[in-house]
């Protein structure tokens, strides 16, 4: 076996490591005190008869036999895993597009760390409780691009999209309409059903007609936009910028540029295509159940089988010789009680 290709599915309960640490240690201290008791009350001649060192080899051969089995047992536990095999898995799900703002306003710290940071969190989050969906993204700012094609590895998409940022297109400003047309042409399948685009942003937008795009979106592909708002609506928050003077914020005209929460637009834009919207605003939202009271109420369907790689669970290679060593201790228990019977007769009859 291969190292490298060992698994622990479970390592919470290595804990249970610490429980047969302690059970050792106090069963090492009960046979010490035992033995100090005695000789307390006990001459040198009869300390040996009443703890003769075959006694004290026995108790120790019992106490490791239950702690190699409790040990075993931790390894069941724990779920140790070797031998990589592929698998044929049925895929069913729906293909969500994340469509995430990253023009500058969503530098604002108004949402902590960012606005832009705290998106991505989501988007993150929302995918950890995903099963068989495929995601893909969308960037946009003056200009939308798709950034990550619909894909199921999970890990890789998350890495992406932490890599993301201003700077990652050439063009300033926030066209959201640009951004749902994108998006909309990112989709595999072709029958209308089984898509939703998921629209983080402050909902800053320069004229690009987002109602239309969306209603078009809705129509010739069926998807379904989830619209998620951040940023404060009342007052919002200045633009940071990096200037030759080191941290700087936004201006326009020689005046401060503040940037604020747009709910309106992201409200019309989900009742136009059956969606919904979460005013998420300043506040920590819980993206587990966003996605599974609003984004997984879209029907599913059936993609192609998939074939991944997986590690078989060992667990048994454990269990029967954590059984099997439970079973000789209860045997050597046994044959030392008939031992010291014996020999507890045999003086008895001298």
């Amino acid at each position: 076996m291969n190292p490298g290709e060992l698994q622990i599915g479970n390592t919470y309960n290595l804990q249970w490591m610490w429980m047969v640490m302690v059970v050792l240690l106090l069963a090492v201290l009960s046979l010490f005190w035992q033995r100090k008791a005695a000789r307390r009350f006990a001459s040198s001649e009869m300390l040996t008869r009443i703890l003769p060192l075959g006694s004290i080899y026995r108790s120790a051969v019992s106490l490791a036999l239950v702690i190699a089995a409790m040990v075993m047992l931790v390894c069941c536990m724990i779920d140790v895993r070797w031998g990589k095999v592929k698998r044929e898995v049925p895929q069913r799900g729906i293909e969500v597009m994340f469509v995430l703002d990253v023009s500058r306003s969503m530098m604002a710290e108004d949402v902590t760390p960012s606005r832009l940071e705290r998106a991505k969190q989501m988007i993150k989050d929302t995918v950890d409780e995903m099963v068989g969906d495929r995601v893909g993204l969308t960037i946009f700012a003056g200009e939308a691009r798709q950034q990550i094609p619909l894909t199921n590895h999970y890990d890789d998409f998350k890495q992406s999209v932490d890599e993301v940022g201003p700077s990652s297109l050439s063009r300033g400003g926030s066209r959201l309409g640009d951004a749902i047309t994108v998006a909309s042409r990112g989709f595999l399948e072709v029958t209308n059903d089984h898509k939703a685009i998921v629209l983080l942003t402050d909902g800053e937008d320069q004229e690009s007609r987002p109602l239309v795009a969306t209603k078009a979106a809705k129509d010739k592909n069926g998807v379904r936009i989830f619209t998620i708002g951040l940023g404060d609506f009342e007052k919002g928050a200045r633009v940071p910028v990096e200037s030759s003077r080191g941290s700087d914020f936004l201006t326009h005209s020689g005046k401060p540029v503040w940037s604020k929460l747009d709910g309106a637009t992201l409200e019309n834009i989900a009742a136009e295509s059956g969606g919904a919207y979460i005013p998420a605003g300043t506040k920590q939202v819980n993206m587990a159940d966003v996605y599974h009271r609003y984004i997984a109420s879209v029907d599913q369907t059936e993609f192609e089988t998939a074939k991944v790689d997986s590690y078989e669970a060992r667990f048994q290679w454990f269990l029967a010789p954590a059984l099997a060593l439970l079973l000789l201790e209860v045997l050597w228990a046994r044959g030392n009680s008939n031992v010291a019977g014996d020999v507890s007769r045999t003086e008895d009859s001298h």
